[in-house]
């Protein structure tokens, strides 16, 4: 059986790592120090590297781990030139085996974010692995994407089974429950999220994994079809043509999030 645990780097990141027995694997090891730490502490042997994207708190970790380990590392094809220790590039519809965790995974293009950003869907085990691309209750900044390209990779997505575990890689969902709450603040399940995440939070706990059916009841940038999320962005910009398209809904709610502080209580 394979375990997942987060590896809390930087002020919010996420490290993850994989492992079956005495095998592990690592999903965007931003910081090498804090990878090196874990295995050592579990006892475990490195055999593959996950990559999502080229940002700096995703692969900073690797220059380090490639002084101790020369094994596969894999990522997206799009971004080689800004990952050098790259050794396999991948593209939409590739597959990664990992044999000695038992575990495969589809890779699925999710640009926005960054242009060649992927992600890795495991069907078996129903986990995805979508770095900056979804978030629980939000989803990235699009630094180098589109509002098209990203509403059409948060809706991939969220057409994955319901319980497909979501590990995103930043500690960021209370401040997303309260943006949720803002565009539907009608939403009971919002609330009742809002509290169960503050009581994982306050017990020191990750609020991470979340699932698939939770982001489709919780996150407003899945749910920009919703009337209600799509005339609160639409009132929100004086923008009409948001209550009749979910991309610019999407494109709406990405502009109020970017500039969105919660009230201070």
């Amino acid at each position: 059986m394979i375990t997942v645990s987060p590896l809390p780097a930087f002020t919010d990141n996420y490290l993850w790592l994989l492992q079956r027995e005495r095998c592990a694997a690592l999903v965007d090891p931003g910081d090498g120090e804090v990878a090196l730490a874990a295995l050592r502490a579990r006892g475990a042997r490195l055999t593959a590297i996950l990559i999502t994207h080229w940002h700096p708190d995703h692969i900073g970790g690797l220059p380090r781990l490639c002084m101790e380990y020369a094994g596969p590392i894999y990522g997206p094809r799009a971004e080689a030139a800004r990952i050098p220790q790259l050794t396999h590039a991948l593209e939409d519809g590739d597959r990664v085996r990992l044999a000695e965790l038992g575990i495969e995974f589809e890779v699925l293009a999710v640009p926005g974010h960054t242009l060649g950003h992927i992600a890795y869907y495991s069907p078996r085990e129903r986990l995805l692995f979508c770095g900056d691309t979804l978030f629980a209750a939000g989803c990235g900044r699009l630094f180098e994407g589109t509002p098209q390209q990203m509403h059409a990779s948060l809706t991939r997505l969220a057409a994955l089974p319901d319980d497909t575990a979501v590990y995103c890689a930043h500690e960021y969902t209370l401040a997303n429950l309260a943006f949720a709450q803002a565009v539907e603040p009608s939403n009971a399940a919002i609330a009742a999220e809002i509290a169960r995440v503050r009581g994982l939070r306050a017990a020191g706990r990750p609020s991470l994994p979340s699932t698939m059916e939770r982001e489709r009841r919780l996150n407003p940038f899945l749910r920009c079809a919703e009337p209600a999320v799509a005339a609160a962005a639409a009132a929100h910009e004086g923008e009409s043509a948001a209550r009749s398209d979910p991309v610019q809904a999407f494109a709406a709610l990405r502009r109020w999030k970017d500039v969105y502080r919660p009230a201070v209580t």
